[in-house]
Formats: C-alpha cells, sequence, structure tokens
C-alpha cells in the first residue's frame, strides 16, 4: 500500500478495506502464475497410491466416453491391424529431408489423448499402444496425465483422422507412473502407461489396432520415428532421425516442427510398412517436458522403465 509522503498509513476501516484487498490481489496473481506454470489447474485431478499407481472410477471413465461423442465418430470400415513380430519386414527410416515433420498418415496404434473435463474434449498429448499379456495397455508421457494429480477425464483414439476414431474410444482402468514423478517431476521418468478399456466391451486394444513392441535398454543411435498429434490438429505428423544420447538419462531425437500436443508420440524403430506398428523406444517427453523447436527428446527406457511397464502390466520385473 502506498503512503503520502510525511503522512502515516490510516487505521480506519476504509483502509483496512484497502488493506484487504491488496492481498486478495497479490493472493490472486501468486495463484495465477502458480496456475501458469502448471502447479495448479482447474482440470479435474485425483490422488493415488504411493507407488505411483492409481486405479480410475469405473463411472468417470463412462462420463469420459460419453463426452467424446461430442467430438468423435466411432468405428470404420477398417480391419484390425496384425501386432509386429520379430521377423516382421521392416521399412528403412532415413531422415526426414528437409528435417521437419509433415503431416502423415495415422498409425493403428497410435492416437490423440483427449481431456474431456474442461468443457468441449480436446487433444493435448499422444499415446500409443504396447503390447502386454492382457493386451490392454498404452504407453504416453507422466506428465500428460499427472499434474499434481491423476487426470481423471482421460480418452484415447487410436488411428484417430478427420474426426473419426475408426477404433473405437477408450478409457483408462488405472493409470501407473513413478513416485519420482509424482514427487518433482523428475524427467528421468517421465513416463506413464495407462490400462484401458472401451466402453460396452471386453476385447483388449491390442486385438482391435495391434501393437507395438516395447525394447528396455535401447541401443541410443537407431533409426526412428516421431508420430505425434499436434493441438487442434486432425492428423498426426512424423518425422524420421536417427536418435543420440543426452547425457545418461535421455535420448535426443533432433528434428523440427514437433509442436504442443506430440508430447507422449513413441520414439519407432523398426516399423513394419505393412501395419506400421514397429518397436517403441521411448516417448516424446523427459527433458524440458520434450524439448524445443529443434530438439526432442525422451526419458530412457532403463531399468526403471521396465519395472514401471512390469508394474502397469502385471508381470514381474
Amino acid at each position: 500500500m502506498r503512503v503520502k509522503a510525511g503522512g502515516s498509513p490510516r487505521t480506519g476501516p476504509i483502509a483496512l478495506a484497502a488493506l484487504v484487498a491488496v492481498v486478495v490481489l497479490g493472493l490472486a496473481a501468486v495463484a495465477f502464475l502458480v496456475a501458469d506454470r502448471g502447479l495448479a489447474t482447474d482440470a479435474p485431478l485425483a490422488d493415488g497410491a504411493a507407488s505411483g499407481h492409481y486405479t480410475a472410477p469405473r463411472e468417470l471413465g463412462d462420463q469420459a466416453a460419453e463426452a467424446m461423442r461430442t467430438v468423435v465418430r466411432e468405428g470404420g470400415s477398417r480391419a484390425p491391424a496384425t501386432p509386429a513380430d520379430r521377423a516382421a519386414r521392416t521399412a528403412p527410416l532415413p531422415p526426414s529431408d528437409p528435417l521437419e515433420a509433415a503431416a502423415t498418415d495415422p498409425s493403428p496404434a497410435v492416437g490423440p489423448l483427449f481431456y474431456t473435463g474442461q468443457g468441449r474434449p480436446g487433444h493435448g498429448c499422444t499415446a500409443s499402444v504396447v503390447h502386454s499379456p492382457r493386451g490392454d495397455l498404452v504407453v504416453t508421457a507422466a506428465h500428460c496425465v499427472y499434474q499434481g494429480g491423476f487426470r481423471t477425464d482421460l480418452a484415447f483414439a487410436p488411428g484417430y483422422r478427420d474426426g473419426e476414431a475408426p477404433y473405437g474410444v477408450w478409457v483408462p482402468t488405472s493409470v501407473d507412473i513413478s513416485p519420482e514423478w509424482a514427487e518433482d517431476r523428475n524427467p528421468d521418468h517421465d513416463v506413464a502407461f495407462l490400462r484401458v478399456r472401451r466402453i460396452g466391451d471386453d476385447t483388449p486394444v491390442e486385438k482391435v489396432t495391434g501393437a507395438e513392441r516395447i525394447r528396455f535398454s535401447p541401443d541410443p543411435d537407431r533409426p526412428t520415428r516421431v508420430i505425434g498429434y499436434p493441438v487442434g490438429d486432425e492428423r498426426p505428423l512424423a518425422c524420421q532421425n536417427s536418435t543420440e544420447r543426452f547425457g545418461r538419462t535421455q535420448l535426443r531425437f533432433p528434428c523440427q516442427g514437433l509442436p504442443n500436443g506430440t508430447s507422449g508420440g513413441p520414439f519407432l524403430t523398426d516399423v513394419d510398412p505393412a501395419t506400421g506398428l514397429g518397436t517403441l523406444t521411448g516417448v516424446l517427453g523427459g527433458h524440458d517436458e520434450g524439448g524445443d523447436e529443434r530438439d526432442s527428446y525422451s526419458a530412457y527406457f532403463g531399468d526403471h522403465v521396465a519395472r514401471l511397464y512390469a508394474r502397469a502390466a502385471g508381470t514381474r520385473a
């Protein structure tokens, strides 16, 4: 509060009201700054277990699926994809020329991750189906699903394009992140696994879309394809280049033009040209929660990610 020179602060009711107003405005400004940095939000959030596990209430998944009906058309004539295997023929992955992401056809096991709880649903990240014993596992970046709490309004639309979800809409039954991400957003743990279901259908997502195989402790210098859905776009972008080490705990993927919304997108090697499926070695996230205009990153899929996968998939590490 400013005081006239030579005077003293007034202490009457008007002055007290002014002081309260200043304090309220100051707190509001602090709240705005906190929200702007992603530490406070009006998104629907829930606490999980100390381990980093969250069991999604069935009714919230049903609500998310119902909200999605206002923005996507489900189903279509596309046949299910055949899961990739080690004997599959793989396509060469030369670097993109120019080294910049460009529009591409959808891949059956990759799709946008929608947020449905803040008005009209919109997609803000990317996810992909990965092979698991139950066939119901999806991977993305931890910062896409945990923002001071677990997002409770998620929906996944694999193969999405132009408002159509040809393989249906899938909602989480559980989400797993590492405690290190929940505690301090450790970029080396910016990975999340979601088990998903489709409303009114017990078929595992992997039986519908096929799945990327997952490789732990991958070679750092591999020809790689990165796919993601920019915010507001109706089809994905893709770029190809070789990954490289960034310190001991990150992979760097040099390529321009992978904007907001591509976070969580898969790093794929050994892509089968017949199905579009490949081997997943990372997800866009990690350092700087994904990078900048020139470089994208992934947390290295070492033993800690293998343990997280095992926990989410219900297998032994």
